[in-house]
């Protein structure tokens, strides 16, 4: 198990959460090829919602492993403006999923 240089969170996670998106991707292709086969509107709902679902949990990922390395590494750190930082981005990420 590797480390990011970037984030200090371990590389298999990313791998995990690519492998994650490119299942995504691979069901959003056959989305489109249900609408061009012009499948019945509630198969291609059902699709869409599973979608929106599997990036949901995606993006719960990302979350986790962003407290679990970054802000935990600007707690560790001591640097009080680092910490700042993190909170304030993470303030502003709760704000935009409101909207």
């Amino acid at each position: 198990m590797g480390i990011s240089s970037e984030t200090g969170c371990p590389s298999d996670a990313a791998t995990a959460k690519i492998s994650r998106l490119n299942r995504i991707a691979g069901q959003v292709r056959g989305v489109a090829r249900m609408i061009e086969d012009d499948r019945y509107c509630m198969d291609i709902l059902h699709q869409i919602q599973a979608i929106k679902s599997a990036l949901a949990k995606v993006e719960t990922q990302v979350l986790k492993d962003h407290a679990a390395c970054c802000v935990a590494e600007a707690i560790a750190s001591g640097d009080e403006a680092e910490q700042r930082q993190k909170f304030s981005e993470l303030v502003d990420l709760l704000e935009r999923t409101r909207k």
